[in-house]
């Protein structure tokens, strides 16, 4: 039993904290040599008390072992203006060593019957405590803005109707989702022209 979620919470803070800080700083160095960056921003959160306890009855999870069975506690999203981006990022993570990844789920090739299209990673990342080194289960969701969009949408239809979304709806999101997906193939054909007209109306900022 969890007698204290303020402190049983701190180090999922402390991780998207942490992570947040160094993610953003991946998308500073690139800016510092004059490179498009593959990430357009990070956002992170520790997922509510009520949320947790939900997915742990949904999942027949004893509180005991929601640290190590429940892995999206503590999660953190790099959006990407571009699919080709997802990948350079992912690379990126994986080339790091300042924690290790146990869990890879790539929803943009194989994506979900809904229609819903990400790219995850499951981390554990070790976090500094007073009590010594604690390790924490991250995942970090890698996707474009429009999937972004279209996954942000996706989730309030499933808050209101509690996962029952109407089949007419469904099928709406399916197509939904799919001109969301042909939108980041097209700006993906077209990212060159793009990226010369970001740093252009970026040069003229400066002056």
């Amino acid at each position: 039993m969890i007698e204290n979620w303020d402190v049983f919470l701190a180090p999922y803070v402390q991780a998207v904290d942490e992570l947040k800080i160094k993610f953003k700083g991946i998308r500073s160095q690139f800016e510092q040599h004059s490179q498009t960056s593959p990430i357009e921003f990070v956002t992170g959160r520790v997922k509510p008390i009520p949320s947790i306890m939900s997915k742990a009855l949904d999942k027949n999870i004893e509180l005991d072992s929601i640290e190590e069975e429940i892995s999206d506690i503590a999660g953190v999203r790099m959006m990407c203006q571009f699919v080709e981006d997802i990948t350079t990022v992912v690379d990126l993570l994986k080339k790091r060593k300042d924690f290790e990844i146990v869990e890879e789920r790539n929803y943009i090739s194989q994506k979900k019957e809904s229609g819903y299209r990400s790219y995850h990673l499951v981390v554990r990342y070790p976090v500094e405590t007073l009590e010594g080194m604690k390790n924490i289960l991250v995942e970090i969701q890698i996707r474009t803005l429009s999937m972004n969009f279209w996954a942000t949408i996706e989730h309030s239809l499933n808050y209101k109707y509690s996962g029952q979304i109407p089949i007419n709806i469904q099928k709406r999101l399916q197509r939904a989702a799919e001109a969301a997906f042909q939108l980041d193939e097209e700006m993906s054909l077209i990212k060159d022209e793009i990226q010369e007209a970001q740093a252009a109306f970026s040069r003229k900022n400066e002056l």
